[in-house]
Protein backbone atom coordinates (compact mmCIF):
# COMPACT_ATOMS: atom_id res chain seq x y z
CA UNK A 1 0.00 0.00 0.00
CA UNK A 2 2.78 2.48 0.75
CA UNK A 3 3.96 2.97 -2.81
CA UNK A 4 7.68 4.62 -2.92
CA UNK A 5 6.01 7.27 -5.39
CA UNK A 6 4.37 9.31 -2.04
CA UNK A 7 7.84 9.60 -0.92
CA UNK A 8 8.07 12.92 -2.61
CA UNK A 9 4.48 13.75 -2.82
CA UNK A 10 1.63 12.29 -4.94
CA UNK A 11 -1.59 13.02 -5.76
CA UNK A 12 -4.27 10.42 -6.43
CA UNK A 13 -7.44 10.28 -8.25
CA UNK A 14 -10.33 8.06 -8.29
CA UNK A 15 -14.08 8.30 -9.01
CA UNK A 16 -17.42 6.61 -7.71
CA UNK A 17 -21.13 6.95 -9.55
CA UNK A 18 -19.78 5.88 -12.94
CA UNK A 19 -21.68 2.07 -12.31
CA UNK A 20 -24.53 3.36 -10.56
CA UNK A 21 -27.50 4.63 -12.12
CA UNK A 22 -28.60 7.07 -9.11
CA UNK A 23 -26.78 9.55 -7.92
CA UNK A 24 -23.89 11.31 -8.93
CA UNK A 25 -20.74 11.00 -10.42
CA UNK A 26 -17.94 11.82 -8.26
CA UNK A 27 -14.16 12.50 -8.85
CA UNK A 28 -11.97 13.23 -6.17
CA UNK A 29 -7.92 13.34 -5.64
CA UNK A 30 -6.26 13.35 -2.61
CA UNK A 31 -2.60 14.99 -1.64
CA UNK A 32 -0.17 12.48 0.20
CA UNK A 33 3.33 12.82 1.31
CA UNK A 34 5.87 11.29 4.02
CA UNK A 35 4.19 13.20 7.02
CA UNK A 36 0.35 11.58 6.03
CA UNK A 37 1.23 8.56 4.68
CA UNK A 38 1.50 7.05 7.93
CA UNK A 39 -1.53 9.09 9.58
CA UNK A 40 -3.23 6.86 6.86
CA UNK A 41 -1.65 3.70 6.85
CA UNK A 42 -2.44 3.99 10.83
CA UNK A 43 -6.07 4.89 9.65
CA UNK A 44 -6.40 1.04 7.62
CA UNK A 45 -7.06 3.39 4.30
CA UNK A 46 -7.67 1.33 1.53
CA UNK A 47 -9.49 0.39 -1.60
CA UNK A 48 -13.04 1.83 -0.68
CA UNK A 49 -14.75 -1.27 -2.26
CA UNK A 50 -13.05 -3.31 0.50
CA UNK A 51 -14.75 -1.32 3.34
CA UNK A 52 -18.33 -1.08 3.93
CA UNK A 53 -20.34 2.06 3.42
CA UNK A 54 -20.72 3.41 7.45
CA UNK A 55 -16.47 2.93 7.29
CA UNK A 56 -16.34 4.96 4.42
CA UNK A 57 -17.99 7.54 5.51
CA UNK A 58 -16.20 7.78 8.96
CA UNK A 59 -12.68 7.17 7.13
CA UNK A 60 -13.50 10.22 4.66
CA UNK A 61 -14.19 12.78 7.02
CA UNK A 62 -10.40 11.97 8.43
CA UNK A 63 -8.56 12.12 5.17
CA UNK A 64 -10.53 15.39 4.29
CA UNK A 65 -9.00 16.83 7.65
CA UNK A 66 -5.75 15.27 7.39
CA UNK A 67 -5.03 15.76 3.79
CA UNK A 68 -5.00 18.14 1.31
CA UNK A 69 -7.71 17.59 -1.04
CA UNK A 70 -10.34 18.31 -4.01
CA UNK A 71 -14.17 16.72 -5.26
CA UNK A 72 -15.38 17.25 -8.38
CA UNK A 73 -19.29 16.36 -8.03
CA UNK A 74 -21.48 16.08 -11.18
CA UNK A 75 -25.15 15.50 -10.23
CA UNK A 76 -27.33 14.08 -12.36
CA UNK A 77 -29.05 17.08 -13.92
CA UNK A 78 -25.61 18.62 -15.05
CA UNK A 79 -24.35 15.04 -15.93
CA UNK A 80 -26.97 14.39 -18.86
CA UNK A 81 -26.13 17.57 -20.02
CA UNK A 82 -22.17 16.68 -20.17
CA UNK A 83 -22.77 13.39 -21.16
CA UNK A 84 -25.20 14.84 -24.27
CA UNK A 85 -21.67 17.03 -25.18
CA UNK A 86 -19.33 14.30 -24.66
CA UNK A 87 -21.37 11.35 -25.60
CA UNK A 88 -18.31 8.87 -24.08
CA UNK A 89 -18.45 8.30 -20.17
CA UNK A 90 -14.46 8.22 -20.64
CA UNK A 91 -14.23 11.78 -22.39
CA UNK A 92 -16.58 13.14 -19.09
CA UNK A 93 -14.31 11.41 -16.17
CA UNK A 94 -10.96 12.71 -17.80
CA UNK A 95 -12.42 16.01 -17.89
CA UNK A 96 -13.90 15.35 -14.00
CA UNK A 97 -10.30 13.76 -13.19
CA UNK A 98 -8.08 16.62 -15.05
CA UNK A 99 -10.40 18.96 -12.69
CA UNK A 100 -9.80 17.39 -9.77
CA UNK A 101 -5.85 17.45 -10.42
CA UNK A 102 -5.76 21.29 -11.72
CA UNK A 103 -7.74 22.33 -8.18
CA UNK A 104 -5.60 20.47 -5.91
CA UNK A 105 -2.50 21.88 -7.56
CA UNK A 106 -3.92 25.34 -6.61
CA UNK A 107 -3.44 24.15 -2.94
CA UNK A 108 -0.09 21.72 -3.19
CA UNK A 109 3.04 22.01 -5.19
CA UNK A 110 3.34 18.72 -6.84
CA UNK A 111 4.10 17.06 -10.45
CA UNK A 112 3.17 13.43 -9.68
CA UNK A 113 -0.15 12.17 -10.59
CA UNK A 114 -1.70 8.71 -10.10
CA UNK A 115 -4.88 7.54 -11.38
CA UNK A 116 -6.82 4.45 -12.23
CA UNK A 117 -6.49 3.23 -15.75
CA UNK A 118 -9.99 4.01 -17.16
CA UNK A 119 -9.37 4.65 -20.53
CA UNK A 120 -7.23 5.91 -23.09
CA UNK A 121 -4.53 7.39 -21.03
CA UNK A 122 -4.15 10.84 -23.51
CA UNK A 123 -7.46 12.12 -22.69
CA UNK A 124 -6.83 13.54 -19.23
CA UNK A 125 -3.24 14.74 -20.44
CA UNK A 126 -5.04 16.40 -22.96
CA UNK A 127 -7.50 17.45 -20.52
CA UNK A 128 -4.73 19.01 -18.13
CA UNK A 129 -2.94 20.40 -21.50
CA UNK A 130 -6.12 22.10 -22.19
CA UNK A 131 -5.73 23.95 -18.47
CA UNK A 132 -2.30 24.60 -19.01
CA UNK A 133 -1.14 22.00 -16.60
CA UNK A 134 1.81 19.80 -17.24
CA UNK A 135 2.13 17.04 -14.18
CA UNK A 136 3.93 13.33 -14.37
CA UNK A 137 0.95 11.38 -14.66
CA UNK A 138 0.99 7.87 -14.49
CA UNK A 139 -2.44 5.67 -15.08
CA UNK A 140 -2.28 2.14 -13.87
CA UNK A 141 -5.06 -0.82 -13.55
CA UNK A 142 -5.85 -1.31 -9.94
CA UNK A 143 -3.98 1.98 -8.73
CA UNK A 144 -6.51 1.68 -5.17
CA UNK A 145 -3.18 -0.73 -4.30
CA UNK A 146 -1.84 2.47 -3.48
CA UNK A 147 -2.47 4.77 -0.62
CA UNK A 148 -2.84 8.00 -2.08
CA UNK A 149 -5.52 6.73 -4.55
CA UNK A 150 -7.14 4.46 -1.98
CA UNK A 151 -7.14 7.33 0.05
CA UNK A 152 -9.18 9.09 -3.22
CA UNK A 153 -11.50 6.40 -3.49
CA UNK A 154 -12.70 6.77 -0.18
CA UNK A 155 -13.41 10.51 -0.48
CA UNK A 156 -15.27 9.96 -3.83
CA UNK A 157 -17.58 6.85 -2.06
CA UNK A 158 -17.86 9.11 0.55
CA UNK A 159 -19.56 11.59 -1.04
CA UNK A 160 -21.25 9.49 -3.75
CA UNK A 161 -23.06 7.58 -0.78
CA UNK A 162 -23.68 11.12 1.02
CA UNK A 163 -25.34 13.01 -2.09
CA UNK A 164 -27.65 9.27 -3.03
CA UNK A 165 -29.01 9.48 0.63
CA UNK A 166 -29.81 13.00 0.27
CA UNK A 167 -31.38 12.36 -3.14
CA UNK A 168 -33.27 9.78 -1.56
CA UNK A 169 -34.68 11.77 1.27
CA UNK A 170 -35.24 14.38 -1.49
CA UNK A 171 -37.56 12.34 -3.53
CA UNK A 172 -39.05 9.63 -0.87
CA UNK A 173 -37.36 7.07 -2.40
CA UNK A 174 -34.85 4.44 -1.94
CA UNK A 175 -32.29 4.80 -4.29
CA UNK A 176 -30.02 2.01 -4.33
CA UNK A 177 -26.74 2.31 -5.81
CA UNK A 178 -25.79 -0.19 -8.24
CA UNK A 179 -27.51 -0.88 -12.10
CA UNK A 180 -29.30 -4.05 -11.24
CA UNK A 181 -33.03 -4.98 -11.36
CA UNK A 182 -33.79 -3.65 -7.63
CA UNK A 183 -32.70 -0.08 -9.36
CA UNK A 184 -35.22 -0.71 -12.49
CA UNK A 185 -38.02 -1.41 -9.65
CA UNK A 186 -37.00 1.73 -7.94
CA UNK A 187 -36.97 4.16 -11.22
CA UNK A 188 -40.74 2.71 -11.78
CA UNK A 189 -41.75 3.72 -7.90
CA UNK A 190 -39.90 7.10 -8.64
CA UNK A 191 -41.75 7.56 -11.59
CA UNK A 192 -45.16 6.91 -9.88
CA UNK A 193 -44.28 9.38 -6.92
CA UNK A 194 -42.45 12.38 -8.84
CA UNK A 195 -43.18 11.74 -12.15
CA UNK A 196 -40.82 11.12 -15.30
CA UNK A 197 -39.99 14.68 -16.17
CA UNK A 198 -38.10 14.29 -12.82
CA UNK A 199 -35.96 12.02 -13.69
CA UNK A 200 -33.23 13.36 -14.66
CA UNK A 201 -32.45 14.94 -11.46
CA UNK A 202 -31.69 11.56 -9.93
CA UNK A 203 -30.59 9.19 -12.61
CA UNK A 204 -28.09 8.38 -15.35
CA UNK A 205 -30.62 8.78 -18.47
CA UNK A 206 -28.43 6.86 -20.97
CA UNK A 207 -28.21 3.48 -18.54
CA UNK A 208 -29.82 1.07 -20.07
CA UNK A 209 -32.26 0.96 -16.86
CA UNK A 210 -34.64 3.58 -18.28
CA UNK A 211 -35.63 1.67 -21.14
CA UNK A 212 -35.97 -1.72 -19.40
CA UNK A 213 -37.80 0.05 -16.39
CA UNK A 214 -40.04 1.43 -19.67
CA UNK A 215 -40.44 4.99 -18.80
Amino acid sequence: MHDDLIAGGLIGTDEAGKGDYFGPLVCAACYVDSNTSDLLIGANVRDSKKISDNRVRELAEFIKAACPHDIIVILPEKYNQLYAKFRNLNRLLAWAHAKAIENILEKVDCQNVLTDQFGDESLVKKALQEKGRTVNLIQRTKAERNLAVAAASILARGEFLNRLAFLSRTYGVNLRPGAGAPTDEAIREFVRKNGKDKLYQVGKLHFKNTRKAGV
